[in-house]
């Protein structure tokens, strides 16, 4: 039986992908800071693993990934990095904390968690490493710069980690959303407004799920990025071929 173990699970996209997944007949772990929700979760669904995880901590993962892999046979087929927090306003607004809380979580959680799971990667032939990034990173976001900016980090360490973790014959890859139906789009940036919150977390499960059933074309040409809906692959289009200036006024425009 295949395996999952999906950080920020016990809500939103990480546990519309838990379900998916589950669906298919994975062995699913669903791990989560939210003590009250991972006992729903637990409620409704006996047979998935559940766990605490705080992403901010190199021994907590450690330790989940273990407790995970003593289910598994010592194996591990995905890790979804999906675990993330976002705090809206510009950046002389919000507090050092909110700054802090998300670099610690969104930048600092995803690179401890890939450094923690690499051995149970490894150890699963053809293993997948998911990093959920953001159309946010597809051109730098005024009034959740911050956020943004974890983004871009998570492109690059996406990026980077493909090719470094080739050797292990593990795959590592990106889900791009634009807004999506969760807690995190429930806030006052500008963009909201002006693209609206379209996406449903069962469509970013469902990109998960096709990132890790790559196509022959996806394996030949090393596909790293995955969009969930049309706005995020035009946006992302856009930045690839038009001038800079022209992304900067598109941008500028749905961040009014």
């Amino acid at each position: 039986m295949p395996s999952i173990f999906i950080t920020g699970g016990a809500a939103g996209i990480g546990l519309a992908t838990a379900e998916r997944f589950a669906r298919e007949g994975w062995k699913v772990g669903v791990y989560d800071v939210d003590q009250a929700a991972l006992a729903a979760v637990k409620s409704e669904h006996p047979d998935w693993i559940v766990g605490e995880l705080d992403v901010r901590e190199p021994q907590q993962w450690a330790d989940a990934l273990a407790e995970f892999a003593s289910h598994t046979g010592g194996t591990l087929d995905v890790l979804d990095n999906n675990a993330g927090v976002l705090v809206a306003g510009d950046l002389d607004e919000i507090s050092t904390g909110a700054i802090k809380a998300q670099i610690d979580i969104d930048v600092l959680g995803v690179t401890y968690g890939a450094q923690a799971a690499l051995p149970y990667l490894k150890a699963t032939p053809g293993a997948h490493l998911v990093n959920i990034a953001s159309a946010s990173a597809i051109y730098g976001q005024p009034g959740i710069a911050t956020y943004s900016a974890a983004k871009f980090y998570v492109a690059g360490l996406t990026e980077a980690l493909e090719l470094e973790w080739e050797k292990h014959d593990v795959r590592v890859v990106g889900i791009w959303p634009l807004w999506a139906k969760t807690s995190l789009a429930d806030n006052e940036a500008k963009s909201t407004k002006t693209l609206g919150v379209n996406i449903t977390p069962e469509q970013v499960a469902d990109k998960v799920w096709q990132s890790v059933h790559p196509t022959a074309l996806d394996r030949r040409i090393h596909r790293t990025s995955y969009s969930v809906g049309l706005q995020t692959l035009l946006l992302g289009n856009l930045s690839k071929f038009s001038p800079n200036f022209a992304t900067r006024l598109v941008n500028k425009y749905l961040a009014q």
